[in-house]
């Protein structure tokens, strides 16, 4: 089982069922003699959609790959993370950056046949905007609107610096609006993207089976004339399916595998997407008056002995760190990931100074799938004086009670995401995983420079602000995890630098 946090929702795999006989076989990756593409690309991913209506289910992460074989985003991504021209060729903000001008392509018709225009993308955005989707917020209080066939604007009360980044993920994507009220759109999915889904050949939940769109908009873009995704959730099974010839590539859950993998003849390609550590969310003491005090919070960094966490848990694939921005963020700074060296006497004497000497109990959560990692946590912080008190609320009520909030402080593993998406989702007084509210003056100086100062001004709050909430310890990181993905030699991979699985566009044949 895996906890991933990916936007506004979490992503819970219990890798307990294996999928027996869902995986077909694996193409060798030639060309076909037609097409001049590769025949089929195969793949595995550890979670199905929940449903393809980008009102309901839309969302990336370890989905993204089948809302991208049928639908397009207005903007994309390369595989630098630099956005990109897609369905909109130019987009452009007025003076206060309150208004996003978007121009569209005019040959773009959905695979039902009818026109993909600005009505199209209004109606789409709106849908996303006012459903379930787990990103849906990310367009509250925006307004759209079709100001002729090829240009759409988007107008909010206030800048938000994550806008175009939000176009070219989950917020982006375009769906048919002649599906909107089709009761059968969660599995029966219109859009323009590069492949339609067989819906004869699918088994929803199990194995995904999709055709190249013979009238895609770029056709340049596909490398395959056909793609199958199969659901296998347990690892051991993913696995045997790989061994078995049966995929050409697969997200790695546990990077101890990578030995196995590599044996096996496959390679492997990767990134650095989340980091795990510790959540401080109690800092003004409300339920752990410890925590309120600034030393305390600096003494549990001091507490962890982040390579050899990053060792035991992660066999050494991924980078320790102590700050939550990531490295592709302006604001990124290594000198920081040396602000707490591992230092338990130091721990300890600061513990003292705070008027703890005893040390303290803190109260967080376990769970079962994660036990090795729980039980490193509370024997580092049993080693400079504070007994970590765990409850088990149960699998399905992890992140419910993180939320709510029950515990002071807990274990996460999170997204490093774009500025303005990352302290939108952990930093500012409304984020998500800000469940206490904590508020700091300073902070709100920096976040409101960020959303309305210069660039120039913006990315020096970026910088300050990451500075300024490593030194007040919000957070307790202790290493950017490898996200792992292999493949086999038929097919080359590259890695989306802001995304767990790869962009579809970065698979081909390998030469």
């Amino acid at each position: 089982m895996m906890f991933r946090w990916k936007a506004t929702a979490a992503l819970a795999v219990v890798a307990s069922l294996a999928l027996a006989g869902c995986a077909g076989s694996a193409d060798d990756g030639g060309r076909s003699s037609d097409s001049g593409r590769a025949d089929r690309l195969t793949l595995i991913a550890i979670a199905a959609p929940t449903s393809y209506d980008v009102g309901q289910g839309a969302e990336y992460g370890n989905r993204s790959v089948f809302f991208q074989a049928v639908f397009d985003t207005l903007l994309q991504k390369d595989a630098a993370g630099e956005i990109i021209p897609w369905l909109a060729t130019e987009w452009e903000y007025n003076e206060d950056n309150t208004v996003l001008t978007v121009t569209l392509r005019d040959d773009v018709e959905f695979t039902d046949g009818t026109p993909l225009d600005a009505e199209a993308v209004v109606g789409s955005l709106e849908r996303f905007r006012d459903g379930t989707a787990p990103q849906a917020a990310t367009l509250a209080g925006k307004e759209f609107a079709a100001v002729d066939a090829t240009t759409v604007t988007i107008t909010q009360s206030a800048p938000d610096p994550s806008l175009v980044n939000l176009l070219s993920i989950a917020p982006g994507l375009i769906q048919a609006p002649s599906t909107f009220d089709d009761p059968d759109s969660a599995t029966t999915p219109i859009g323009s993207g590069p492949y339609v889904l067989d819906t004869s050949a699918t088994v929803t939940g199990t194995t995904y089976v999709y055709t190249a769109n013979p009238d895609y908009w770029n056709p340049d873009a596909v490398a395959y004339d056909n793609l199958t995704i199969n659901v296998i959730d347990d690892p051991t099974a993913a696995l045997n399916a790989m061994k078995a010839g049966e995929a050409n590539g697969l997200p790695l859950v546990n990077n101890d595998a990578i030995g196995e993998v590599e044996a096996s003849g496959w390679s492997i390609a990767s990134n650095e997407l989340d980091f795990h550590g510790i959540l401080l969310l109690d800092r003004e003491g409300t339920m752990a008056p410890e925590l309120a005090d600034v030393d305390v919070r600096r003494a549990i960094n001091m507490a962890f002995d982040r390579e050899a966490l990053l060792d035991a848990l992660q066999a050494g694939y991924g980078t320790v760190t102590e700050q939550v921005f990531p490295t592709t963020s302006v604001g990124f700074d290594p000198a920081l990931d040396n602000t707490y060296s591992y230092d338990p006497e130091g721990a300890k004497e600061l513990l003292a100074e705070a008027g703890y000497p005893d040390g303290f109990t803190l109260n967080m959560m376990t769970t079962p799938a994660f036990q090795t990692t729980f039980d490193l946590v509370g024997q580092q912080l049993a080693d400079i004086g504070i007994t970590v008190n765990y409850t088990d609320p149960g699998t399905g009520n992890f992140i419910t009670d993180v939320l709510a909030p029950k515990y002071p402080a807990t274990w996460m593993s999170l997204e490093q995401n774009p500025d303005w998406q990352l302290i939108n989702f952990m930093i500012a007084p409304e984020a998500t995983f800000n469940p206490f509210g904590s508020q700091d003056p300073q902070v709100d100086e920096y976040i409101s420079t960020i959303q309305n100062g210069t660039q120039e001004e913006a990315d020096q709050a970026v910088k300050d602000l990451n500075a300024y909430i490593t030194d007040q310890a919000w957070f307790a990181p202790w290493y950017r995890k490898q996200g792992t993905f292999a493949h086999d030699s038929t097919t080359a991979v590259e890695m989306w630098p802001t995304n767990s699985y790869p962009s579809l566009f970065g698979f081909s044949p390998a030469n």
